[in-house]
């Protein structure tokens, strides 16, 4: 399947689908209270599923605001309820740094890249 792409000039989302019930969402560009709605939308599709795996690529994001950081905790907290997760992969080290600062790391896995988020 395609990657379909949704967003604006500052942001880019693609998603891909994988087996089994495994989103993929590559994100390039700015995520910030401008963009985040549009991750937003995209992210709430794919953990209404029952059992969601959703991994985020945030190695093309070169800004990420609390209103980003809030959509993607959001995200995980609704598909957790749902016996599923959200994972970041290939965060920059400048966003490794903030969901370190923020106390996030125990709360949303941080993977070094796409393929290590999607084994179990």
């Amino acid at each position: 399947m395609a990657p379909k792409y949704e967003g604006d000039i500052t942001m880019q989302v693609s998603v891909a689908h994988h087996p089994p019930n495994t989103a993929v969402l590559v994100l390039r560009g700015s995520l910030d209270i401008d963009t985040a709605p549009v991750l937003k939308a995209n992210l709430a599709r794919l953990v209404d599923r029952p059992s969601p795996r959703v991994v985020v690529d945030v190695s093309g994001l070169d800004f990420c605001d609390s209103m980003g950081v809030g959509v993607l905790v959001t995200a995980h907290g609704r598909a957790t309820e749902r016996d599923g997760w959200v994972r970041l992969a290939a965060p920059s080290g400048f966003l490794r740094r903030l969901f370190d600062t923020l106390g996030l790391t125990d709360y949303l896995a941080l993977f070094p890249d796409v393929e290590t988020a999607l084994k179990d």
